[in-house]
């Protein structure tokens, strides 16, 4: 009988086991597919409505300009991302991965977009999914025509390439690739992914999440073990082959942008890359710069002429002084003290291990040398992990830590090292006359991680518009906190659960809704739009679709088009003489609860709520008031290592608007360019009247009489987008920048 029962076991165990081995291989799930979109396009009267109501705007503001002003996306991401995928499951209280079709219809019925691109991670393609990518962005492309001449939506091809350094000498950021075109022979034929020191968009194998199966009865970890299985068949391609010598069925690889670059090049067609996130710290290390990129081999002017201002995951525009560490010539980090306005992250991890250290009794003098630990711990962590560096720590008490406390809705740890404006002011001596730059022209994108393009048309439904679910991550039996200690360690991702490298409850504070990047366009059209992206004539605004012109009115006789021409935003002058501008903005229009009957009506029921979650980008006849306009002038470095501090004038000027809400126009000069002798470059915020936006209070601090945060709310992870996650805010839009050579500095 015993000898039966052990028999019984062992067999049981073993079909455990060999059911496991089968899940994680993949066997038993599904393969994700990019769907089909919907064959019904939007009404172009619909959008010739959109067209007519802008041009009386901008005539009651004082422009004539022929263009037109279109909406788009630039950063989105469906199921056939990694990430992207894993925030669908139960494990992050997903409702199941969304694909190319749901972005497609999404951009189409709910967000009423002018045109998007997909843009998901190279590192989770696979050949499979790069032909059924390339084949639904065709297919949302043709619903509304071929792109070529009037079309309800333009779709555009792209990735994204995620590369993660360990250091802030090794790491290069994330980049966003975008197509010109859709034909055979005009596309690559594979995207090309990263080849980074580190990864950590990585998540649990697939035999231990295939096995939550028999804890959750969710076969979606069965779908995923299959998914991840895909990816992990998928063949390296030789290194140092030309990309149309390399078989189709392998995954792409480069280390730099440099080789990224060199890569497109051979390819030999039509594409810009974008860079973004460059202050999420949640990727990128401590004491990043860009300065490290600003090089012949790192820097491709030609396509790498814009950069994502903002998205869902925070602002990257505004420099500070401060640092979130210091790195001396041998490479050694330390800790900065605390200011006024910034207090590091490796500070704080000293004052936790302090306060921990005396409650236990320890003496003064032993808490001191463990406070003076803890704090080269978190300065020596890699990339986003330094909060591991103290055991068993709460949200709570790392207060503002390693915050932006004065930027508008900041990214989260802020690495002001990489901030646009400190790409603006960044010079470098080259070969030729003209010192190398970064000239990037501006837009915004949504970053989303569910296939929702233009998520910031209402600030509504957190859980839908937003990638708050990063921070929701949890592995069922897996989620309990270790127990504080008195004593720091060294910050090793090694044995850490991957949803543990996210500081989860403080991360949940800085996930948006998304932002929009526009262009001045000649067409709706496909040429049209990838010509204002080559000149940069373009902006980004924060979500709501404000319009926003910046012109130079004085430009030289060889660059105006006839008497009384201008040059608009995104372009190159060469002047002798002050440059004299004018700007332009008229607010948003406000949103009816709900929807047009035409989006409701085109989707299933069940698919319109999932999507839409019966709330789409539905105007008012009632525009907000621009509040103010903001001039930033930065005068580039004249030498190498120059300090920023003087060179970056934020803001340099403010024009206090009317609460008007046919807008706001402002014409100013800059009488200091002349003497100054050197080259400027300018751009414009155009600032809306306070609304509410999700997470605008990002942790909800307390200040004590010295203006000290001494206690944060954090907005949880769980909690309603109808609770405390809303407050006011100023949504806002920004010029892409006008750039000025000094003729003097020239010649």
């Amino acid at each position: 009988m015993l000898r039966r029962f052990l028999l019984v076991v062992v067999l049981v165990v073993l079909a455990i086991a060999a059911g496991l081995f089968v899940a994680g291989k993949g066997w038993l799930g599904s393969d994700l597919e990019a769907g089909v979109p919907l064959e019904t396009a939007r009404s172009l009267e619909v959008k010739a409505a959109h067209a007519s109501d802008q041009s009386a705007s901008a005539r009651d503001v004082g422009s004539h300009r022929v263009k037109q002003i279109l909406f788009g996306d630039f950063h989105v991401h469906s199921g056939f991302s990694q990430d992207a995928y894993v925030l669908s499951m139960p494990v992050s209280g997903g409702e199941g991965p969304y694909n190319i079709a749901d972005a497609c219809d999404f951009a189409r019925y709910c967000s009423d977009l002018d045109f998007w691109s997909i843009n998901d991670h190279a590192e989770s393609s696979t050949p499979r999914r790069w032909q059924e990518t390339v084949a639904a962005i065709r297919q949302c492309n043709a619903v509304g025509g071929d792109g070529r001449g009037a079309s309800d939506l333009i779709s555009f091809l792209g990735w994204e390439w995620s590369h993660m350094g360990t250091t802030a000498e090794n790491h290069f950021g994330h980049r966003n690739v975008i197509l010109r075109d859709l034909e055979d022979g005009s596309i690559p034929s594979r995207p090309i992914a990263s080849d980074s020191p580190a990864n950590y968009m990585q998540v649990p194998g697939t035999t231990a999440l295939a096995s939550l199966v028999a804890i959750t009865r969710e076969p979606i970890y069965l779908d995923y073990a299959t998914y991840q299985q895909e990816m992990a068949s998928t063949p390296r391609c030789e290194d140092g082959v030309p990309v149309r010598d390399l078989p189709d069925d392998c995954r792409e690889y480069a280390a730099t942008p440099g080789e990224l670059f060199a890569k497109l090049d051979d390819w030999g067609y039509e594409s810009l890359v974008i860079p973004h996130g460059t202050t999420w710290g949640m990727y990128t290390p401590q004491g990043s710069s860009f300065a490290n990129q600003l090089t012949p081999e790192f820097h491709d002017p030609d396509r790498q002429r814009l950069v994502e201002v903002y998205s869902g995951h925070g602002n990257t525009e505004e420099y500070r002084s401060w640092r979130e560490v210091l790195i001396d010539d041998e490479g050694n980090r330390h800790c900065p003290m605390p200011r006024d306005d910034f207090l590091p992250g490796c500070w704080q991890a000293g004052e936790i291990i302090r306060s921990r250290c005396l409650a236990q009794g320890t003496s003064t003098v032993e808490c001191e040398a463990r406070a003076v630990t803890a704090r080269q711990h978190y300065a020596d962590a890699e990339a986003g992990l330094g909060h591991l560096a103290v055991p068993g720590v709460r949200a709570w008490e790392w207060l503002d830590a390693a915050q932006c406390r004065d930027c508008f809705l900041p990214a989260l740890s802020y690495r002001t090292g990489s901030t646009v404006q400190t790409m603006l002011a960044l010079s470098r001596s080259n070969a030729t006359a003209n010192p190398l730059r970064f000239r990037f022209g501006f837009i915004g994108s949504s970053d989303i991680h569910s296939s929702r393009p233009g998520s910031g048309y209402k600030e509504v439904l957190r859980n839908k518009m937003t990638d708050y679910r990063m921070a929701q991550v949890k592995v069922p039996g897996m989620g309990l906190s270790e127990e504080p200690a008195a004593e720091s360690r060294v910050a090793d991702p090694t044995g850490v659960m991957p949803t543990d490298w996210l500081e989860r409850d403080r991360a949940a504070s800085f996930f948006y809704s998304g932002g929009l990047v526009a262009v001045h366009a000649a067409g709706r059209d496909r040429e049209s739009i990838w010509n204002a992206l080559e000149i940069r004539e373009t902006y980004a605004t924060s979500g709501p679709r404000i319009l926003l012109w910046f012109d130079l009115l004085n430009p030289p006789a060889q660059q105006a088009a006839g008497p009384g021409a201008v040059v608009p935003m995104g372009s190159e002058v060469t002047l002798d003489v002050a440059p004299i501008f004018q700007a332009r903005a008229v607010g948003s229009r406000k949103q009816l609860p709900g929807c047009p009957e035409e989006n409701r009506t085109a989707l299933a029921d069940e698919r319109f709520e999932r999507l839409c979650g019966g709330e789409c980008y539905y105007p008012s006849d009632e525009r907000r008031s621009i509040s103010r306009l903001e001039v930033v002038r930065i005068r580039p470095q004249q030498h190498a290592g120059q300090a920023l501090d003087d060179l970056i004038e934020d803001p340099w000027r403010i024009f206090e608007c009317e609460a008007d809400p046919s807008g706001c126009s402002v014409t100013f000069s800059d009488p200091d360019f002349t003497a100054g002798d050197r080259d400027v470059t300018y751009y414009v915020r155009a600032i809306e009247e306070p609304s509410q936006a999700i997470n605008a209070e990002n942790l909800r601090c307390e200040f004590d009489d010295e203006g000290v945060c001494v206690r944060t709310r954090p907005c949880k992870p769980w909690e309603s987008e109808e609770g405390s996650c809303v407050a006011p805010i100023e949504e806002r839009a920004w010029s892409s920048p006008i750039f000025v050579t000094h003729r003097a500095e020239r010649s």
